[in-house]
């Protein structure tokens, strides 16, 4: 096959790719896991990462026992199809609400990657957050690093025994705990509460509190990095929501090559010149992943930026100015741009669109929740008798409604019929619902005969609250006979 002169000569234009680096050791697919043992460091980033574990576990323990009037306050009522939101009182037919809700997550999390990397990870993710629990257990129990991996090689002992074993008790009561939790969102946590002391709960109940805790001891206490690495899709694609102007962890590769510790004394006139980085691994060592973060941008990096912490430690002991390692994005790195000028670059086309799209979505779905309708009607026809004449020459169809009462206090809803000329109720027009609650009721709707021609007719019930809570107008269809 021939060849243009044009298609030989044109240069193809290269293709912008973010580079990820891979791991420096070959790993084998068979090969065994090797337990990384992170170093606690103080600074900023770890103050809020704690910070985060304080916030994020104080809402999740602490909400299903919050009341909201005479129940609890978010509860998912899955036996009654309810579910409890503070105020609201939504119903499997809201089932759009959540899917508002699942997307504007999505959303925000693209939005969030965009702008600033794998921080979600690094700080609110609940592998990340129990994780870093798990681990201050196990350094409260079992000693520093060293002491850990001390412990770990070390022979049988005594004292191997009773640390490991009082640390794997606290791990499960943990897990137990949040998995108490967990189900205390769909069963009313204090009658759940009560059921266990009297070892009354129910076997599903059993079954999830067991699962959801033995998952966050495994997940938490074992696996670790593990499910961020191989486990987590969000590690995987993560590179489609970067570009160069994403906030990620970086190292200043300019200012810190090449490493070694500073000559001192005469030999410090003949040394070669050095770089700030001393070359202590000390952001290894404190790496929840194992990585070193001098290799480049890798998908393991979740941002914590634990390494930015022990990085800055040791500038201040070296006199340096801190930065070594920090939050940057790789244009700035490259063109030692200054914070205002890596500020100007936030509002980029991606992130405009991501946060005009996921403004519109917000903004559509508060809307519809505060004009909501609190009052839902379902219309099923009798089919044991689809129309019949009755006394007086009436001609008559009897449905059942579905009154759903989505308000906190009792409701009369009045029963109205239209469509046809001369239909009417001539049921009980009123009823009354318990708050948050359904009720089923037989409504016969009656026709003079002879008002209508035979066949099917368009009719509508409209159901209203008395006290003002709101109208429905739900479709039926009105059978004349031949």
């Amino acid at each position: 096959m021939s060849v243009s002169m044009t298609e030989q000569t044109t240069p193809q234009k290269p293709r912008t790719v973010i580079p990820i680096a891979a791991a420096e050791e070959d790993v084998g697919l068979y090969a065994a896991h090797k337990k990384i043992y992170p170093r606690s460091v103080s600074g900023y980033f770890a103050r809020w990462r704690w910070a985060l574990v304080f916030a994020t576990q104080g809402v999740f323990y602490g909400l299903p026992w919050l009341e909201w009037g005479q129940r609890q306050a978010v509860l998912f009522d899955l036996g009654a199809r309810r579910f409890f939101l503070f105020g609201l009182v939504l119903y499997p037919q809201d089932l759009i609400y959540l899917t508002g809700l699942l997307v504007v997550s999505a959303l925000s999390l693209f939005l969030f990657t965009a702008v600033a990397g794998r921080l979600w990870c690094g700080y609110a993710c609940p592998q990340t957050v129990y994780t870093e629990i798990f681990m201050w257990v196990e350094e409260k129990i079992e000693g520093s690093r060293i002491a850990r991996m001390r412990l770990d090689s070390g022979a049988f002992s005594a004292e191997k025994l009773v640390k490991k074993w009082f640390k794997h008790v606290v791990w499960i009561s943990i897990g137990l705990w949040t998995g108490f939790t967990f189900v205390g969102y769909f069963t009313p946590i204090r009658e759940l509460a009560m059921e266990f002391l009297q070892t009354r709960m129910g076997s599903w109940e059993v079954f999830w509190v067991l699962f959801y805790g033995f998952a966050t001891y495994g997940n938490a206490g074992f696996m670790r990095e593990q499910v961020c690495k191989y486990m987590c899709p969000y590690a995987r694609f993560q590179s489609a929501m970067f570009d160069r102007d994403t906030l990620i962890v970086s190292y200043d590769t300019a200012r810190g090559e090449p490493r070694g510790l500073p000559a001192k004394g005469r030999a410090a006139a003949s040394a070669p010149a050095l770089g700030h980085c001393i070359d202590c691994k000390l952001c290894v060592q404190v790496c929840p992943t194992g990585i070193d973060i001098r290799q480049g941008l890798q998908y393991e990096c979740i941002g914590c930026g634990l390494c930015v912490d022990a990085c800055n430690i040791v500038m201040d002991k070296m006199s340096t100015p801190r930065g070594l390692i920090r939050y940057a994005t790789q244009n700035s790195m490259a063109g030692r741009w200054t914070p205002r000028q890596v500020l100007r670059r936030v509002l980029r086309p991606r992130v405009l669109v991501y946060t005009a799209v996921l403004g519109a979505l917000c903004i559509g779905l508060l809307a519809s929740l505060v004009t909501r309708t609190p009052l839902k009607v379902d219309v099923v026809r009798d089919r044991a008798s689809l129309a019949r004449i009755v006394e007086g020459g009436q001609l008559e169809n009897v449905y059942r409604l579905q009154i759903m009462n989505a308000t906190e206090q009792v409701q009369r809803y009045r029963i109205e019929a239209s469509g046809l000329e001369g239909l009417h109720v001539s049921s009980e027009p009123v009823v009354e619902v318990a708050p948050a609650q359904s009720r089923w009721v037989a409504v016969r709707l009656q026709l003079p005969y002879g008002a209508a021609t035979a066949g099917s007719h368009k009719v509508y019930f409209d159901v209203r609250a008395e006290g003002g809570q709101g109208s429905v107008s739900e479709k039926a269809v009105f059978l004349v006979p031949r």
